[in-house]
């Protein structure tokens, strides 16, 4: 069973910049694919990037091609979500989340078995 805790949100303003990161504890980090959920209230949870297990391949849900960028850093169990050019319509719950699989088609939340608590992005004047 691997843990997932995120930390890295808080307030930014628009067309800021803020750089989420994930540690993972109690597996073999090198061995699960690795992504990135949101939620914004009254919404249901949002698709936003994966990276494969040797970080090799990555993928990103359509509202976010080209501003966020995924990254892990294995030998540190480490993932991260760097985010640019930050609008309100991003403000939401941010989750990491992984799979032991290395299927790396997976845009759906239940294709992940672990998630993180969430940790909260608002961007906000």
């Amino acid at each position: 069973q691997v843990q997932l805790v995120e930390s890295g949100g808080g307030l930014v303003q628009p067309g800021g910049s803020l750089r989420l990161s994930c540690v993972a504890s109690g597996g073999t980090f090198n061995r699960y694919v690795m992504g990135w959920f949101r939620q914004a209230p009254g919404q249901e949870r949002e698709f936003l990037a994966l990276i494969s297990r040797n970080g090799g391949f990555t993928e990103y849900g359509d509202s976010v091609k080209g501003r966020f960028v995924i990254s892990r850093e294995n030998a540190k169990n480490m993932v991260y979500l760097q985010m640019n050019s930050l609008t309100p319509e991003d403000t939401a719950v941010y989750y990491c989340v992984g799979k032991s699989d290395a299927y790396v088609y997976a845009r759906r939340e239940e294709d992940y078995a672990y998630w993180g608590q969430g940790t909260q992005v608002t961007v906000a004047s």
